[in-house]
């Protein structure tokens, strides 16, 4: 298939710019596949779509303030870092703008030198490697010098960092949140739970794939950028009991869904605890092995998630969804609307 397949047009004023007071007010398209229809509530419907005896899986990841104003010290320039995978030790992966300004061995300043970065390797696409040097803690230096990473797209201020982040968000690490998840708040959890419909964590810290847009023609030449995850002994044990129950499993999220695929791959369809670094590229033709269904936000034209998004049903039907989507005027992207999905198993 070709990456032009998963085109659409979507009018600029449909971009969510803010994110919306409550939470859970969004609107949520849902999407049934074996039924063949679609349904729009709002967020709050999803307790009456889950059921007991299902599992609901969240990526429990935390979005650093990733986004660094330095200070190049050879000249002065004004140089934008933003921090993608910590690598090992204080040597990170970042994207840097302009790039043309950083070469190996050119030093950084944030903060009036409360932070200071070397650059000791060039990457593709305007990625460094920096070595941070620091005093104290990195990631109390960090959250006083750092800014949210708030996709491009996104043009206005964002008053409340909290709400670029989910409200389980624990493990820090993410250059970008998991938006699925920004639609849900505790009430809600708590009155999911309450029905009797298990929920577990797992962690994907979101990294580079999310800022480069695919660059190839046929999307078998595309190559995804690998992401650290971990699933736990609890999550794992849920995920197979509820399965040989007959319970669904739902996941939140394109992350949630490439960290349980990835697993299941590796182990013969099985959930086990497990750690490491996925590069899985998901599209149409994938045979799911974990999941079931999917609580997702509405993406890009021809992004790897909306491929991902088609594979657990059909490009026909996911894009029909995002046609009728733009009809009744839902909101896009991070702090847009969702849509709950079930897949061809559901």
């Amino acid at each position: 298939m070709r990456v032009e397949d998963f085109d659409f047009d979507l009018p600029e004023e449909l971009i969510a710019q803010t994110p919306l007071l409550d939470r859970t007010s969004s609107k949520l398209l849902i999407a049934d596949y074996p039924k063949n229809l679609y349904k729009h509530e709002t967020f709050s419907a999803i307790l009456g779509e889950l059921n007991e005896g299902d599992c609901l899986v969240l990526n429990d990841t935390k979005v650093m303030p990733a986004r660094l104003m330095g200070i190049k010290e050879e000249t002065g320039a004004h140089v934008e870092v933003l921090l993608l995978t910590q690598i090992e030790g204080d040597h990170w992966e970042t994207l840097v703008k302009p790039a043309k300004r950083v070469k190996v061995g050119t030093k950084i300043t944030f903060g009036s030198g409360l932070l200071t970065a070397v650059c000791t390797e060039l990457k593709d696409h305007g990625g460094r490697i920096f070595k941070f040097e620091y005093n104290g803690l990195f990631f109390e230096v960090l959250d006083q010098l750092g800014e949210m990473p708030l996709p491009p797209y996104i043009h206005e201020k964002l008053e409340d960092r909290d709400r670029y982040q989910t409200v389980y968000a624990k493990e820090q690490g993410s250059a970008a949140a998991p938006t699925a998840g920004l639609h849900f708040t505790k009430p809600l959890l708590d009155e999911i739970h309450a029905k009797g419909v298990k929920i577990a964590f797992v962690t994907l810290h979101v990294g580079l794939g999310t800022f480069r847009p695919v660059s190839v023609d046929s999307i078998d030449d595309h190559e995804m950028h690998s992401e650290f995850y971990r699933v736990s002994k609890e999550t794992a044990q849920t995920i197979n009991e509820v399965k040989e129950a007959g319970g669904k499993i739902v996941a939140v999220g394109t992350t949630s869904t490439r960290t349980l695929e990835t697993v299941a791959t590796k182990f013969d369809g099985k959930i086990e605890e497990d750690s490491g670094w996925t590069s899985i590229f998901i599209h149409p033709g994938y045979e799911f092995k974990c999941i079931d269904g999917m609580i997702t936000n509405f993406h890009l034209p021809k992004s790897t998630l909306v491929m991902l998004v088609s594979a657990l049903t059909s490009r026909d039907f996911i894009l029909a969804a995002y046609k009728e989507a733009i009809e009744m005027r839902y909101r896009f992207f991070s702090f847009g609307d969702a849509m709950f999905i079930k897949g061809r198993n559901y």
